[in-house]
């Protein structure tokens, strides 16, 4: 049995180098979007500041990302204009890389993290809409693939910072004990989920003054460099497509397939605005209240699920250290690890899994999985040999939700919708906003709140995904009675004859 037929397999023939250009910059947004957390505590030193300030590059990011993904639609209207962007945002992503060596203030150190996560929101809603539109309804699988990518890099980085990451207090004072060194280890695990853990840290008096040990720096330099290929990829599809002056001006050879694929997505690009455009009047007249239904359930079910992703990734750490695990620091750091490693090779198994299966079957098992986990670890929450095998299996399940979602509602809104956008800004503000609002629940009523949270949001996400097949139900049915309605109006019956 074939991995993949021979129409998907001409079909990746024929767009290798947009297709592999679209995946490396989603990895070059995973890379952006992992450092953070391990290095974080000496950027605090080389910009000696407290923990309370330094956190507060990671809201820096995470907002901006949202600023970002929200305002991607703006180069989307034409090929040019899009790969442009990607150009543009992935350089800005090694020149970030690049000078956040050199700041030495917390505010610039936010304004160069506020500039790589507008590049990340950018990146995440051009390399989406392109993809989909390159692919169509066989969009599934290369959107498995894409983030995939996002997984790669974000492995990747931390594996790059390590070996410069302080041992000890990177700014040497003269009260330094023998056992702070244990304490750094514990705090650069909490802090290592997107930086969700801004309570409880002030029982670290780490110093802001003193002489400044880091090697960081390195790291970051390495991953701009690592990064460099990546905007040079986008330059040669640029090249490729005809689009610099430098290239020739003759337009390239194109056959039937091609055309007939570049005229439907000029007409996608009439439709795929930014968030403000797809509220045109002109866009939204005659069209039927399913149609935003369908974008808003779309877009609250991933606003849940990466929510998820986001919250457990930040608090899973805090958990199991906590009562009545009280798992060890170096084991309980792992387990950040386990999950996005998991969450890399369920989005790799996605690829073959999205080709055999169709986007509502795999969503179906998805969610389930999802609500499975989330139970089974309210019942064995003082088990932490099954807090690891979870943790994998949630990072497995929850993989292919975002890919597979934009897949289905693109899908069901004919490629027309505004859907991406939606989609993938309502994905973003999810992982900033319920991981905020998991870490006050936490604060206020304990670490068994975390647990008790995910699995009330994993239960809500999937009714909305049911509300969501009913919807669609009901739209196929007032599409199919639109498009009747029209051929009796362009073919009305003649009688006499």
């Amino acid at each position: 049995m074939k991995l993949l037929d021979e129409r998907i397999w001409s079909l990746f023939q024929r767009h290798w180098q947009q297709t592999l250009t679209y995946w490396s910059v989603f990895f070059s947004f995973g890379l952006c979007i992992a450092f953070l957390g391990p290095t974080i505590l000496d950027l605090r030193c080389q910009t000696q500041s407290t923990l309370q300030q330094i956190t507060w590059v990671f809201f820096s990011q995470q907002f901006f990302l949202l600023v970002g993904s929200s305002l991607g639609g703006l180069f989307k209207k034409t090929l040019l204009s899009s790969l442009s962007a990607l150009f543009s945002c992935t350089l800005l992503i090694s020149l970030v890389f690049s000078i956040i060596p050199l700041c030495h203030n917390v505010v610039l150190l936010s304004v160069a993290m506020a500039l790589a996560g507008i590049a990340m929101g950018v990146i995440d809603t051009v390399a989406n809409l392109q993809l989909v539109k390159l692919y169509q309804k066989d969009s599934a699988v290369f959107l498995q693939a894409l983030h995939f990518f996002i997984g790669l890099g974000a492995l990747v980085s931390p594996l790059v910072a390590d070996p410069f990451l302080s041992d000890d207090n990177c700014v040497l004072g003269a009260n330094w004990t023998a056992n702070s060194s244990s304490d750094l280890q514990h705090l650069r695990s909490t802090l290592a989920g997107h930086g969700a853990a801004l309570h409880n840290i002030s029982q670290y008096p780490l110093h802001t003054e003193g002489v400044i040990v880091t090697y960081v720096s390195y790291a970051f330099w390495i991953m701009a460099l690592i990064n460099l290929p990546v905007p040079a990829a986008v330059l040669a599809l640029m090249y490729h497509e005809r689009l610099l002056p430098c290239s020739n001006n003759s337009p390239r050879l194109l056959n039937k397939e091609s055309l007939s694929s570049s005229s439907s997505a000029e007409d996608g690009d009439q439709e795929h605005g930014n968030v403000f455009s797809c509220c045109h009047p002109s866009k939204l007249r005659g069209r039927p209240a399913t149609f935003f239904i369908l974008h808003a359930l779309g877009g609250a079910i991933l606003f849940i699920t990466d929510g998820i992703i986001g919250s457990y990734a930040g608090f899973v750490y805090t958990y199991a250290v906590s009562p009545p695990l009280l798992m060890g620091h170096k084991t309980a750091g792992c387990l950040n690890s386990v999950f996005w490693a998991s969450i890399t090779v369920g989005r790799l198994a996605s690829m073959y899994l999205s080709y055999r299966y169709t986007p509502p079957r795999l969503l179906t098992f998805s969610l389930v999985g999802v609500i499975v986990v989330q139970c089974l670890l309210l019942i064995f929450y003082t088990s932490s040999v099954f807090l690891f095998i979870s943790t994998c299996v949630l990072g497995l399940c929850i993989s292919s939700v975002f890919p597979s979602m934009l897949a289905f509602t693109e899908d069901i809104l004919e490629y027309k919708g505004c859907a991406t956008t939606v989609l993938v800004t309502s994905a973003s503000t999810g992982e900033m906003l319920l991981q905020l609002l998991v870490g006050s629940v936490i604060h206020s009523q304990g670490s068994y709140s975390f647990l008790l949270c995910c699995t009330i949001a994993s239960f809500i996400g999937f009714c909305l995904f049911l509300l969501l097949l009913y919807v669609q139900r009901i739209h196929g049915n007032h599409q199919t009675d639109s498009s009747k309605n029209m051929d009796m109006t362009e073919n009305p019956k003649t009688g006499g004859s």
